[in-house]
């Protein structure tokens, strides 16, 4: 695998131009704050970490949006940050929502992609419910590997008003964590979108991150060839055609809706 860690100096330039970013698009927007959905998971809390840096505590309202699949592990862990943090935030539990919508469409129960991405997507209501009381922006906590493979809910965690961490591939996350001073414990945690009981990233990806990120590094942003990946890498083409399956085919979550070109 390739080292994709930053020197110390690149993780002090990646914190300044995340917190730069994060008041221009508050600012630019005439917003007075940000929401942010906080889920235990390392993406949350650097967003969260970040966010108060550059607007302070008193303009992050965060919101903890436990579903019955969601661990008490994580959802304790995501108001440790809220409290450590200092900032306003509420639970909302969100399956009487969810158990709303089945209730008029029944027939989907028991699919648990189509009802794990309902969860996403009542969360992202949710989000904007509050952000649009409150004159704020939803902040998203999506990352460069999650956005490249297309592994979030279309119109669920990836609607929102912006990625602060979006260029960051999942090991930057890690390391730039620990550099703010998140606590160990937190930025190596085994990563779980929990759309639904014993979910991991990496077992439905089918990929660990390592290697995902060193295979979007080197050949979906990079030059490298597949066989050229795979003698870097010392991984089977398999593997990186199926990342490349996985990007090319997630390109429709990437975009806004198309639409047909204008008739001349």
């Amino acid at each position: 695998m390739i080292d994709l860690r930053f020197s110390e100096a690149e993780l002090e330039q990646q914190r300044d131009h995340i917190t730069a970013f994060i008041r221009d698009r508050v600012e630019a927007a005439g917003a007075d704050g940000v929401v942010l959905g906080f889920s235990g998971g390392i993406d949350s809390t650097l967003t969260g970490y970040l966010a108060v840096e550059a607007l302070g505590a008193e303009n992050v309202h965060g919101l903890v949006l436990p579903a019955h699949v969601s661990s008490e592990e994580h959802m304790s862990d995501a108001e440790w940050v809220a409290q450590e943090l200092e900032i306003t935030y509420d639970v909302i539990e969100i399956e009487p929502i969810v158990d709303s919508l089945l209730s008029v469409y029944p027939e989907a129960e028991g699919d648990h992609e189509a009802v794990g991405n309902a969860r996403a997507r009542v969360r992202a209501v949710l989000n904007y419910l509050v952000a649009n009381h409150e004159s704020r922006l939803v902040l998203g906590t999506g990352n460069r590997s999650e956005a490249a493979v297309g592994y979030f809910t279309k119109y669920g965690d990836g609607a929102v008003d912006c990625h602060p961490i979006g260029n960051l591939y999942k090991a930057q996350v890690r390391q730039l964590a620990r550099h703010v001073g998140i606590p160990e414990d937190l930025a190596e945690k085994t990563a779980t979108a929990e759309l639904w009981a014993n979910q991991t990233d990496e077992d439905e990806l089918g990929i660990s991150y390592e290697t995902l990120d060193s295979i979007l590094a080197t050949h979906i942003d990079g030059p490298l060839s597949v066989a050229a990946t795979c003698r870097l890498l010392e991984v089977d083409a398999e593997t990186v055609e199926r990342v490349r399956g996985m990007y090319d085919g997630s390109e429709h979550k990437r975009t806004v809706p198309p639409a047909p070109e204008p008739l001349e």
